[in-house]
């Protein structure tokens, strides 16, 4: 058996849990915070057994893809006082990192 610990963007969260349930794996959703952009990040933890492994990463792989989006990023402009302008720039969010942990024992109580 492995764990599956899963770290997704907020908004991906739901539809990856759906996903994941309608495909017969149990998941807790954890809240969590990450740094990049101040954008909320979702923790998904589940128990999979080794046979249905491949089964629930081409999920997490399908739900979490990354996405170019903009975004503005504060400029100080030069010369003006330090003054800053908002500049849009494109960047990458959404994704998934996944850890694939080796579980000694399980227990259902």
């Amino acid at each position: 058996m492995k764990l599956v610990i899963s770290i997704i963007q907020d908004e991906d969260a739901n539809r990856l849990v759906s996903e994941l349930m309608n495909e017969g794996y149990s998941v807790t959703k954890l809240a969590t915070t990450g740094g990049f952009l101040r954008a909320g990040n979702t923790t998904l933890l589940a128990g999979v057994e080794d046979n249905r492994l491949d089964g629930c990463l081409r999920i997490i792989e399908k739900v979490g893809k990354s996405r170019r989006q903009i975004t503005s990023s504060p400029m100080t402009a030069g010369g003006i006082g330090g003054m800053y302008a908002h500049m849009p720039i494109e960047v990458t969010v959404g994704g998934a990192t996944v850890f694939v942990v080796d579980v000694e024992q399980f227990h259902k109580f």
